[in-house]
């Protein structure tokens, strides 16, 4: 093993380079590192795509940093990039149904209405 710090050989069954002192990888257990938090980065792309694109856009950019931030270390940023990216999902989920069900309403309003200007309504 090779220390991530200044490069030197690290012999095995060590927990710190020789050369600089700095703490290897292979110390830490796995049952020390908490767990990844979800990134919902596939919701993200899915209400980017169907539902509202800026809000969507921001929800995939913290949705792409909560693994980069995890695997640094930051276990705090991890969790906060997370509850961002669902928070943003939410909106931009939000915003497409409340959207999509105003364009059904004003075109069925839009439709009534030129119908019974003209009055085909009344001949069915």
């Amino acid at each position: 093993m090779f220390c991530s710090k200044c490069g030197a050989e690290i012999p095995d069954g060590m927990t710190r380079c020789p050369n600089c002192g700095e703490i290897t990888e292979s110390c830490f257990r796995a049952e020390d590192r908490m767990e990844k938090p979800n990134n919902y980065l596939v919701w993200a792309i899915l209400v980017t795509i169907f539902c509202c694109l800026p809000c969507g856009i921001v929800s995939i950019v913290y949705a792409a940093s909560v693994d980069s931030a995890y695997y640094a270390g930051d276990y705090a940023r991890s969790l906060s990039a997370s509850k961002n990216a669902r928070t943003w999902m939410w909106v931009s989920l939000i915003c497409g149904v409340v959207v999509f069900i105003a364009t059904i309403l004003f075109y069925t309003v839009l439709g009534g209405a030129a119908l019974m200007s003209t009055g085909a309504l009344y001949d069915l």
